[in-house]
């Protein structure tokens, strides 16, 4: 399941708020605004990003921007309440009875390792490919994050050959006054323009590209110590301590209070009948 990430939203629209806001109060945007600087900056770092990259990789911006601006929902307060529920039927049933389990699972990830852990694949087998797709998935999600890492060095680069152009000009025109503020404006303001899409768009998207990766690859974990010790038979109880382990402070309070809930809902009804 995926969530409107609202803080990035938040971010990229308050700190360009800002910026613009601190122009105001100095200046008219209209100084700020040059056409032959933005075309320098963001044709000049795109070709580069581009040239520095593979076709196939170059495709993948779009869909990473998407993972950008779209969160994949990590709730692992849920996962670990679905393996408990799974450990508790494997204890009663045997694990060739979780087959029925396998059409509700939507992620592949765990419904795959189920399946294996049915078929009885033997442990080191099961971590051995799981680990693999880890790290295959860590790999592409790396790509991305060098995309905009990359594309977030480029930008102040460009942005100071836009400043060369812009001192060529005006240096080669001293004679005529007219012509230096054109050249001045290009000078510096595609300095501006690459800095603050280094530092408000691309190097910000990428931090926020490692950071998913790292949420992703800790549940995808937790998936595998989950699936090894439900194979291995281990007490639910003691499953449900295990991927306690992997919970935030604020899931482990979440996690407390619906337990409670449910433990006196439970005494209550106990009490009825």
């Amino acid at each position: 399941m995926q969530k409107l990430d609202i803080l990035t939203i938040v971010g990229i629209v308050l700190g360009a708020g800002l910026v613009i806001f601190g122009i105001l109060e100095q200046a008219e945007i209209g100084a700020f605004i040059n056409v032959s600087g933005l075309m320098i900056v963001v044709g000049g770092s795109t070709g580069a990003m581009l040239i520095n990259f593979q076709l196939d990789q170059a495709k993948q911006v779009l869909k990473v921007l998407k993972q950008v601006v779209f969160e994949k929902v990590q709730d692992l307060a849920s996962l670990r309440q679905q393996f408990v529920d799974l450990a508790q039927k494997a204890r009663r049933e045997g694990l060739l009875a979780l087959e029925d389990d396998l059409e509700t699972i939507d992620d592949p990830f765990l419904r795959n390792g189920l399946q294996m852990v049915i078929d009885g694949f033997e442990p080191d087998s099961i971590r051995d490919i799981m680990e693999t797709e880890i790290q295959t998935l860590e790999k592409r999600h790396q790509l991305g994050q060098n995309m905009f890492r990359t594309w977030g060095n480029l930008s102040p680069a460009f942005g100071m050959v836009g400043t060369l152009i812009g001192l060529v000009q005006m240096l080669g025109q001293l004679e005529d006054p007219d012509a230096i503020g054109p050249g001045m404006a290009v000078a510096l303001l595609t300095t501006f323009y690459g800095m603050l899409m280094a530092n408000l768009l691309f190097n910000p998207i990428a931090g926020k590209l490692a950071i998913r990766s790292e949420l992703e690859v800790a549940r995808k974990e937790a998936i595998v110590d989950a699936l090894l010790a439900l194979q291995a038979g281990v007490n639910p109880r003691i499953l449900q301590e295990k991927l306690k382990a992997y919970l935030s402070p604020q899931e482990r309070e979440e996690a407390e209070e619906k337990k409670e809930s449910r433990e006196e809902a439970g005494a209550s009804e106990e009490a009825m009948a």
